[in-house]
């Protein structure tokens, strides 16, 4: 008579650099491992993508590297990327991200854009085969974001295009199918509808937890949060044929788990070291302290603009005070000043409008400010707390009047404009003639904070 298999799948997502859950995420996933072997059960260790994120100083300073360097030390079988590392980091950067790793990477739907292949770090699957033969298939996809991902070198393709294409190239190959999702719960439960071989889901992306997972259409759909506050288990039945008889989802909450004496010296040391490797870094020599002011108007949100309009080559530009976390030191300036003033993975953007959508544009932004000026507001590359004060370079707004001063003059309705303003400003739902009208090019070269030390480095260079 032959025995049931049992097959555990342990997997984390979205840390975003956390840190501090770390240190309980690691005891658990190795104990746990082990544990599980010893049982009998096979153990597949996963991660979803977005361990990466440069608001940590560690990951800012070593380019993710360190983060590479704390997911070695589990031993996973498998990581995906999300778009903290596709698009957070440059695309040289990416390429010797995992170039250290134990892991394999797992991603089927990015294709460099010079030389049309697949990236190199990167398997379109792996295939891992149990002591009692069952073979399952891991197979991997990040958010496809077309609008960016080119910027930074690469090509991005659906899910429903690779997908069908991967399980035709692997028919007969596998027993359980394994989808590593850094997609969304949207598209985790189109999936699932669609695509009903798919034994699980592993979801992340849009930071949604599912406690206990969900079926759908026989699928089952797992998801563990973000941050590293939730870590995922997921235990299979496998039967003689192969074939999944039962399926089951847990989280367990990082929180519950024990921690030890010295965690706390061990997360700091990790902030200490990136500080450290940052202020190493100086880049300008400033004459006068700037602070910050996230609901007036403030000479550190001005210099902001200056750097922005310089770097898009516009004399008109917008920029909201919630931006700035801190002031800018006089005397010498570091990366690490920079990188606590500005922690965003946001990039310039320079759009051209008639005046008349110059005026609409203006209007909306004065319509929603004493809304914005204390609004939270979280994602879409913004590692702040509100959006803050509305603050512009070239423009004036006559609220008794309902008009737009350019450079003190009233704005000319045919003449053409142009204007420096963040990418976050094209995803935030608060300014619809950025997309409705506005011709619109993301200058993705460099981070506002790089653009910052730049302008910088320009106006008071270091003797």
């Amino acid at each position: 008579m032959t025995v049931d298999e049992q097959v555990t799948i342990l997997h984390t997502n979205d840390l975003h650099s956390h840190f501090e859950n770390w240190p309980r995420i690691q005891r658990y996933l190795l104990a746990e491992r082990a544990q599980r072997r010893r049982a009998g059960s096979h153990v597949v260790t996963v991660d979803l993508g977005d361990a990466v994120d440069r608001a940590h100083p560690l990951s800012e300073a070593t380019q993710g590297q360190a983060n590479v360097a704390l997911l070695n030390a589990i031993g996973y079988d498998a990581v995906t990327i999300g778009n903290n590392e596709g698009l957070g980091l440059t695309h040289a950067a990416l390429d010797q991200l995992y170039q250290r790793a134990n892991f394999d990477v797992i991603l089927d739907n990015l294709t460099d854009m010079t030389t049309h292949q697949p990236p190199r770090w990167a398997l379109p699957g792996k295939i891992i085969t149990t002591v009692q033969g069952t073979r399952i298939l891991l197979l991997a996809f990040t958010a496809p974001f077309t609008l960016t991902y080119p910027l930074n070198g690469w090509t991005p393709a659906a899910v429903k295009t690779r997908l069908p294409a991967l399980l035709q190239q692997y028919a007969g190959q596998y027993d359980v199918l394994v989808l590593m999702s850094h997609l969304g719960i949207n598209v985790d439960r189109w999936l699932a509808k669609q695509f009903p071989m798919i034994d699980v889901i592993i979801g992340s992306h849009t930071h949604h937890l599912l406690v206990n997972g969900e079926l759908k259409n026989g699928v089952l759909i797992a998801a563990a949060g973000k941050y590293g506050e939730y870590i995922g288990r997921i235990e299979l039945t496998i039967d003689e044929r192969h074939r999944v008889k039962t399926v089951r989802a847990h989280t367990v909450a990082t929180a519950s788990l024990p921690a030890v004496a010295d965690d706390g010296a061990l997360i700091a040391s990790w902030e200490q070291q990136g500080e450290a490797l940052l202020t190493q870094q100086v880049v300008a020599s400033v004459p006068t302290q700037l602070r910050p002011h996230w609901h007036h108007a403030s000479e550190l949100t001005a210099l902001g603009l200056a750097a922005i309009t310089d770097y898009a080559g516009t004399d008109l530009g917008m920029l909201n005070g919630g931006l700035f976390m801190r002031d800018l030191p006089a005397g010498l300036v570091n990366q690490n000043d920079l990188h606590t003033m500005l922690p965003h993975a946001m990039h310039v953007i320079r759009v051209t409008l008639s005046g008349t959508e110059l005026w609409r544009l203006v209007y909306e932004m004065e319509l929603v400010r004493p809304f914005l000026n204390k609004f939270p507001i979280k994602g879409m590359g913004f590692r702040g707390q509100v959006f803050g004060y509305i603050q512009y370079q070239g423009l004036a707004w006559q609220a008794d009047q309902h008009e737009l001063l350019v450079h003190g003059q009233p704005v000319d309705r045919q003449q053409t404009y142009q204007i420096a303003l963040l990418d976050h400003d094209l995803f935030i739902p608060f300014f619809p003639t950025l997309n409705i009208s506005g011709q619109t090019e993301i200058l993705f070269e460099a981070m506002l904070r790089t653009v910052v030390g730049n302008y910088l480095t320009s106006q008071w260079p270091v003797n």
